[in-house]
């Protein structure tokens, strides 16, 4: 693909909205904030939106991150993001979502599961509270295994597998989905204290063994029917999932 060449008004704009996170012998970049206006139950809540990239390859030079882009496809595979709402860097005590990637509960509104209603509820809470962030996380998709797995596990459960022993019976484990990442972009944002909405002490223990100022957690459950109610009960007695 042909590299493009940036302009100086390009640079102007870019320089202080491209931030460069090391981790090891990789960086992730992180693009924003972004103005997003989200449509909440008929009001408008305006957020700020960032996206971040990993990377092997270390620069400061905003034409050499703009050629290695157009050469690696992104659109290929999804990048994650997080929505940040009020003063952030240093508001007290924000409200933090880790929110897993759910296409079928989040786009197509499923009612095999609770997601879609968890993303939706924890943006309202993060707003109403007015500080706060809800990171969407894309390589988490049926935790952790795969969009495509996802369909087959699917499969599996219509034929009476929990969600847990329909991905250990594709060789998974109940749970592979990793934070690093979303850690090191959250301390990149805010070193203030941080009350963490979830049900899972998974991601309450990787927040913690990672040195993050977590005073709290608020629970997050709804949305249930009979669709889901089978698989919220595994959540609580196979995922340790807390009330």
């Amino acid at each position: 693909m042909e590299q493009v060449q940036l302009n100086s008004n390009v640079f102007t704009i870019l320089e202080d909205k491209i931030k460069m996170i090391k981790k090891g012998n990789e960086v992730i970049y992180l693009v924003g904030p972004i103005k997003l206006p989200v449509n909440l139950d008929g009001k408008t809540v305006e957020f700020k939106w960032y996206s971040w990239l990993k990377s092997d390859r270390e620069t400061k030079d905003f034409q050499r991150v703009i050629d290695q882009l157009t050469s690696l496809n992104l659109a290929e595979y999804q990048q994650s993001s997080v929505l940040v709402y009020g003063d952030f860097e240093y508001g007290e005590n924000a409200l933090i979502r880790m929110h897993s990637i759910c296409h079928t509960g989040d786009i197509f509104g499923s009612k095999r599961c609770d997601c879609g209603f968890q993303l939706k509820q924890s943006m309202k809470m993060v707003s109403e509270h007015g500080v706060g962030a809800v990171f969407y996380l894309a390589n988490h998709e049926g935790r952790g295994i795969g969009l495509f797995n996802k369909a087959i596990a699917y499969l599996l459960q219509e034929n009476g597998y929990d969600t847990v022993e329909a991905n250990e019976e594709l060789g998974f484990t109940d749970d592979l989905r990793n934070y690093d990442e979303a850690i090191e972009v959250l301390k990149a944002l805010r070193a203030k204290p941080v009350t963490l909405i979830t049900n899972n002490p998974k991601k309450l223990k990787a927040l913690k063994e990672a040195g993050l100022p977590v005073i709290g957690r608020t629970p997050l459950w709804g949305d249930i029917s009979e669709y889901n109610e089978k698989y919220l009960q595994t959540k609580i007695r196979k995922s340790e999932h807390m009330a």
